[in-house]
């Protein structure tokens, strides 16, 4: 497969060569979760990828604790279901662990312990990283409180409570333990098959190396292997081999590609190990920033084509366009009507809305 068949296949899996029309939590599933670094970006990944999503249909679904956040792929929060963040946690549990193996952890003792007493505070009412440091401080004065609640954190599963992550609403990250969350839901059993086959019907046809870039795991390739009587396999242009489910959607490499408005974190641009099917090279080392912030794409033909973020002062919205070569120009007026839009959906208050186009970066 091409680099273009590998790009259209892509996108299909991620809903973004037509918006469709399916429930917030089915699309979230479907995707096995959406990286929620910030709060905002999922409400943008939603709306480029459905049909009337309205960005406080989310409200509801967290509030009552369907969807959640919590760490998860590559030890970074994400965006789940309550079944996901039950049958993922545990898998994804190695991958924290190895954080506690690391130099800042080496020097801390008696994190078990204090990882037991943290739980029970926790479960009496969702804490703050704040009051969790004052409370550990004065159980452990013999310890860095810092260090303490960065272990317990990699320590329990923990789930962040709303309103945090509710568009709009404003608040300190609080947490609780995912089981007192989400008392009374079945816990589906942990499943690492289930995970990398969930993963190639939304980003394959992929390698063993995509399968761990995305999940921050190791040694799927027995995982892979074990599945591969029913999986089909290809090859890309540089000779990898590629794993793929036989009914996965693969669109030939001229099939339109809308433009479409990526947020920062998406999941499209990190679930690879192998990036050019979405990103060229060049471009990467401008959207993946050294501090570890991936910043917001637009799509033209399918690619990343440029960055885009939304101002706003006194009351007017602006988005502003900042692409990496001259956009053509139909696509460019895709691009102002769909960031109009988008402006209108993610801000109906504003007084004023517009979209502005810089010139190309050199």
């Amino acid at each position: 497969m091409d680099r273009r068949s590998l790009n259209r296949a892509l996108l299909a899996r991620q809903m973004l060569l037509r918006r469709h029309a399916m429930a917030p939590i089915e699309a979230i599933e479907h995707l096995v979760g959406m990286q929620s670094q910030a709060p905002n970006p999922p409400h943008i990944g939603l709306w480029s990828r459905l049909d009337g999503f309205g960005f406080d249909d989310l409200a509801a679904p967290m509030t009552d604790r369907r969807v959640l956040r919590i760490v998860l792929m590559r030890g970074t929060l994400h965006l789940v279901s309550a079944r996901d963040a039950l049958m993922l946690r545990p898998l994804t549990q190695p991958i924290l662990d190895n954080h506690l193996r690391s130099p800042r952890g080496a020097g801390l003792t008696g994190v078990p312990a204090a990882a037991a007493y943290a739980r029970k505070i926790l479960e009496e009412r969702p804490r703050s990283d704040k009051e969790l440091r004052e409370i550990l401080a004065e159980h452990r004065p013999d310890a860095d409180p810092a260090d303490l609640v960065w272990a317990v954190r990699l320590s329990l599963p923990l789930a962040q409570v709303p309103p945090r992550g509710i568009w709009g609403a404003s608040g300190l990250a609080r947490h609780t333990t995912l089981e007192t969350w989400l008392e009374g839901v079945e816990v589906p059993e942990p499943s690492v098959d289930e995970m990398v086959l969930r993963y190639l019907k939304a980003f394959g046809p992929a390698s063993v190396q995509d399968v761990q870039q995305w999940s921050g795991l190791t040694r799927l390739g027995e995982v892979v292997e074990r599945n591969r009587p029913g999986l089909r396999v290809f090859r890309d242009e540089e000779g990898r081999t590629l794993y793929d489910l036989p009914d996965a959607p693969r669109p030939g490499p001229d099939v339109p590609a809308p433009v479409r408005f990526v947020p920062d974190f998406d999941n499209l641009l990190l679930s690879h190990a192998d990036r050019t099917r979405i990103i060229g090279e060049e471009h990467r080392r401008r959207v993946f920033t050294v501090n570890g912030i991936i910043r917001a794409t637009y799509l033209v033909d399918g690619f990343v084509h440029g960055m885009w973020k939304i101002e706003k002062a006194r009351g007017a919205a602006t988005l502003r366009i900042s692409p990496f070569a001259p956009v053509p120009g139909p696509e460019r007026d895709a691009l102002a009507e769909e960031g109009a839009r988008l402006l209108a959906a993610a801000h109906p208050d504003a007084t004023s809305r517009a979209v502005e186009f810089e010139p190309p970066a050199p």
